[in-house]
């Protein structure tokens, strides 16, 4: 079959990211490529990439599998956020079960500087046993998903940013900054500063647009807890960016299909 009568290729997305987004964007421009990204639907007005766009979980490994399958995915890349943990074991799972090519899209992590007064942690709950030695202001930007965790800190004081409004349990004593990023690093600044913050609690997510905040913390002199990233699963190929992902698509879909 040429090229021209060859249907375009099916690449599902798992996606929430910026990178996915730019990924998505990068893809749907080529005619050869039909492209469609997964949304878990946490968020309730999520930015949507281009392409098409499915919204909801699948059902586990065997519910994603089975989609692959029904719609004739061609590849599957793993673009979702750090800490969105189990997708990515039920992406290679499915992957497997279904003899679908899979490729992991993971921004690199943040790695301190000789200024930054890390504490690296394990989990949320880490963190949270963790903050009373370190400060009784706290900015916390985990996500509006973990606050439980925070809820019996009755002693401390919790800014928290996220893009959606928590819902219980969480922190008695909090005030919530609902705010999706880019963030600056004036801005960041700023906001320690009103609100007498000091400590932060972050996730190592390694996202450039949430990275000034960890400049402000350092220039401030300001603890931070970093919880570090879940495992991942082993043996999946690795890019850290949408070039380098586009590059493995096309390699993986239309060299190795002509031989060439």
């Amino acid at each position: 079959m040429s090229d021209a009568a060859r249907p375009p290729r099916h690449v599902l997305i798992l996606g929430g990211t910026t990178e996915a987004r730019r990924l998505a964007a990068a893809l749907a421009a080529e005619p050869a490529l039909r492209v469609t990204s997964s949304l878990a639907g946490r968020v309730a007005a999520p930015r949507l990439p281009d392409g098409e766009v499915r919204i909801g979980g699948f059902g586990g490994p065997d519910g994603l599998a089975r989609w692959l399958r029904e719609h004739a995915v061609d590849a599957l890349i793993d673009a979702t956020h750090p800490f969105a943990g189990t997708i990515s074991f039920h992406a290679a799972q499915a992957a497997a079960n279904a003899h679908v090519p899979l490729l992991a899209l993971r921004r690199p992590g943040w790695v301190p500087g000789p200024d930054d007064i890390w504490h690296q942690v394990a989990s949320l709950e880490e963190a949270a046993v963790a903050l009373p030695a370190q400060g009784s202001r706290i900015f916390l930007t985990t996500g509006r998903m973990g606050l439980a965790h925070f809820s019996h800190l009755t002693d401390l004081w919790f800014l928290v940013r996220s893009v959606d409004a928590p819902e219980p349990p969480y922190p008695p004593r909090m005030e919530v900054l609902l705010d999706r990023g880019p963030f600056t690093l004036e801005g960041e600044r700023e906001l320690l500063h009103t609100h007498r913050i000091d400590v932060l609690v972050t996730k190592d997510s390694g996202a450039a647009a949430t990275a000034p905040k960890l400049t402000a913390a350092r220039e401030a002199g300001i603890p931070v807890v970093v919880v570090r990233r879940p495992p991942t699963p082993a043996g999946i190929p690795e890019v850290a960016t949408p070039v380098e992902a586009a590059e493995w698509l096309r390699a993986r879909l239309f060299t190795e299909a002509t031989g060439h």
